[in-house]
């Protein structure tokens, strides 16, 4: 295993514990665990772009310091702390789709047969909204969840130029996202809801990160198309 290969590991470890922990409701092993997850996939995104004698990407770099942040934030119960964490994964989503999007995302997405993605997910999060918009309307959150669901189907998009790993991890993350917001919404929820969250948000991350880092060439080789 290279050095850079490392972090991974860690992250493979924080994410079973953390998984864990959230099954078996140990507050203490989320507080512990949560908090590092995203920063070993970013360690691990700043090794492998070295050895490419490359500098990591600034904004899926930020897009990862922003989830960091996120996850903290939704650590703390409370609605404000929510609105907190949805804000700085809103940030995050942003910055994905800058970094997406200025490697020819809209470009590749013109073409069949990913000309079908954006329709698809457009579809797909508006049924869930409506879904469940009644019990969005009662805790008050409707709109922004609407708002953060049209950024995170628009990562999902962007994401899915990007070769199958990225496309998977941003599908992941979207799923992710609409969970917690049954959850919200108190619509639906499946059993082990928490685990599920987790499970998809880590594994979304953790695809997107190495499915970017796989598209990495040595510095001064072109970029792949």
């Amino acid at each position: 295993m290279g050095h850079h290969r490392l972090p991974l590991l860690v992250f493979a470890v924080l994410t079973v514990a953390n998984l864990t922990a959230v099954a078996t409701d140990h507050r203490l092993g989320v507080l512990l665990s949560k908090p590092l997850l995203i920063p070993a996939l970013a360690a691990y995104l700043t090794l492998a772009a070295a050895a490419h004698g490359r500098r990591p990407d600034r904004l899926v770099l930020a897009a990862l310091v922003l989830s960091t942040g996120g996850d903290i934030a939704l650590l703390v119960d409370g609605t404000a702390a929510f609105l907190v964490g949805m804000a700085l994964f809103l940030g995050a989503h942003l910055c994905y789709i800058t970094a997406f999007t200025r490697h020819g995302a809209a470009r590749r997405l013109l073409r069949p047969p990913l000309v079908a993605i954006p329709l698809g997910y457009a579809v797909a999060t508006t049924a869930a909204l409506a879904w469940m918009w009644p019990g969005l309307t009662d805790t008050g959150l409707a709109l922004p969840v609407a708002g953060y669901a049209v950024a995170l189907a628009t990562m999902a998009t962007t994401a899915a130029a990007h070769g199958p790993r990225v496309a998977l991890g941003g599908g992941l993350f979207l799923l992710s996202g609409l969970i917690i917001a049954t959850g919200v919404a108190d619509v639906g929820q499946l059993p082990g809801h928490g685990v599920w969250v987790m499970a998809t948000y880590c594994l979304g991350q953790a695809l997107i990160v190495t499915g970017w880092a796989a598209r990495l060439t040595p510095a001064g080789s072109p970029a792949p198309r």
